[in-house]
């Protein structure tokens, strides 16, 4: 997290919570998430607008990954300062890609060590490493397919709606609304 993060929630410590107004797609992209986007409908719900707009500042991306966490209850979040902003996630919280080596990293580009791969009912690729829980990027399934092969990685299967129980992780903060701290 950066200092000024750090610093920011030591001046104000007592910040109310923001739920809704972030979200994290299956493919690794950031939405903003208005009054009139909520109102349509929640996140990964597939509902036409409901994801609202899609983040293109690199920078701004950049601070938010620098600063994306989870709480004890398994929530994401990304800490804007003082205010802690929770993540609606479309599928888990971590998209990950795989290179041609089998190298995988973070849609940030954090490096990652692969634990555990899984499959699920619907043929979707997760994998479990040792920075979290996530998808595999659609672009890299085939990556992942000669990676498989080449390091002997094992599949197991899960099952799709298992997940968040099963991996920590709550998909919508927004329904539980947590509290500040």
């Amino acid at each position: 997290m950066d200092d000024i993060v750090k610093q920011a929630m030591a001046k104000w410590p007592n910040v109310p919570h923001c739920y809704g107004w972030l979200g994290l797609d299956a493919r690794g992209n950031w939405y903003m998430r208005d009054d009139r986007t909520q109102a349509i409908g929640p996140f990964a719900s597939g509902l036409p607008g409901a994801k609202g707009s899609m983040l293109k500042h690199v920078k701004l991306i950049d601070f938010i990954e620098r600063n994306y966490a989870t709480d004890p209850q398994g929530c994401w979040y990304f800490q804007n300062g003082p205010q802690r902003v929770y993540v609606e996630l479309e599928a888990t919280p971590f998209i990950w890609r795989v290179d041609a080596d089998g190298a995988i990293r973070s849609s940030a580009g954090v490096a990652a060590a692969l634990v555990q791969c899984y499959m699920d009912e619907k043929g979707w690729p997760y994998l479990h490493t040792n920075v979290g829980f996530g998808l595999v990027h659609t672009q890299d399934v085939a990556s992942l397919a000669h990676a498989l092969e080449l390091r002997h990685w094992p599949v197991q299967d899960v099952l799709s709606a298992k997940l968040g129980q099963q991996f920590g992780y709550q998909s919508s903060p927004a329904t539980l609304q947590l509290p500040a701290q």
